[in-house]
């Protein structure tokens, strides 16, 4: 049998979804009582969300650092024999990747196996850009295959899909594309008119919706996009984070499809791309509590500058390809 009121989060080392597991740990111990255990991918570098681990470590929460995941018979000896009643992986990006741990799960007969997967494998129909529901067409991507594995497995699962996530503790930044050329006085390219919505969700709002699921019958079986319900346009958000670092600035529309770009150098698609949240409202009583527009001022002073934004060498050779220098 299965351990009562545990979980176990299956850590990947950072990038965008590295945040959700130190909030989602948090939330699960001071607000439902879980007994939590964090199954890391290593090895602790003391970047962001890692040099905030100490407040895991006074909440109890048990961190079991491993270098590689992958080997799972290694990390799972880690775990001396512990089980738990829910799991959440937000690491594994295959089916390859996620069966061990699927399997152990279903060993213990958790209550729920929750997925971290991705809502960047939408397909939405060309020239439709409105609100990205769960059942929309998706490529078969690694993350979509983990998906359709778990359920064939007959666990009960619940997966979501986050799209692009800030917060207080994050390594990597959909904002510092805006804040690097706000702080040294450059215009801002966005592609089109600029008119494109966005989501931007707290990290803490993601961990908000995955604790929800845990032991909810309601949720098993279930795809949940993992954002929040409030939007902005790239050239509102362009603004905001020029008004936060204390800057006026001009934004520069540029077409992407009349130069070759290399990937990522704007953070978001050229064309619309937002979820709707309406989902995890109705089934899990979801709503964020944090938005971008209240909370950018702190994030400029305390993410972006305080990690040394001010200073870092930025290569500005593509704005002036696109901006026509």
């Amino acid at each position: 049998m299965v351990a009562g009121d545990s979980a176990l989060i299956i850590q990947n080392k950072g990038g965008g979804h590295g945040e959700i597991g130190y909030h989602l740990a948090l939330q699960l111990v001071m607000d439902r009582g879980f007994s939590v255990t964090i199954l890391h991918e290593g090895p602790n570098k003391g970047k962001p969300p890692h040099n905030s681990y100490s407040d895991l470590e006074a909440a109890g929460v048990n961190v079991i650092w491993c270098d590689d995941l992958a080997d799972a018979d290694v990390c799972i000896g880690a775990l001396n024999g512990a089980t738990f009643s829910a799991v959440i992986d937000n690491w594994s990006k295959s089916p390859e990747a996620i069966r061990p741990y699927a399997e152990l799960a279903k060993e213990w007969e958790v209550n729920n196996y929750a997925f971290i997967s991705s809502a960047g494998m939408y397909t939405p129909p060309k020239g439709d850009f409105s609100a990205i529901s769960e059942d929309c067409d998706v490529k078969s991507s690694g993350q979509r295959q983990a998906e359709v594995f778990i359920a064939e497995l007959g666990l009960p699962f619940t997966c979501f899909r986050p799209q692009y996530i800030y917060g207080p503790k994050q390594g990597k930044s959909y904002l510092g594309y805006f804040f690097d050329r706000a702080t040294r006085d450059r215009s801002i390219p966005v592609p089109n008119d600029g008119s494109q919505m966005v989501t931007m969700t707290h990290a803490a709002d993601n961990a908000a919706m995955v604790a929800a699921a845990v032991d909810n019958p309601a949720a098993v079986g279930e795809v949940f996009n993992c954002a929040t319900s409030s939007l902005i346009s790239y050239r509102e958000l362009a603004l905001l984070c020029a008004e936060a670092a204390g800057n006026t600035v001009s934004i520069a529309s540029y077409d992407p499809k009349a130069f070759e770009l290399p990937k990522g150098f704007f953070p978001f698609r050229d064309a619309p791309f937002f979820v709707s949240a309406e989902k995890a409202q109705k089934l899990l009583g979801f709503e964020p509590k944090n938005f971008i527009k209240d909370d950018i001022k702190w994030y400029y002073q305390n993410n972006y500058k305080a990690a040394g934004g001010l200073s870092k060498e930025v290569d500005f050779a593509f704005d002036d390809v696109v901006l026509g220098k």
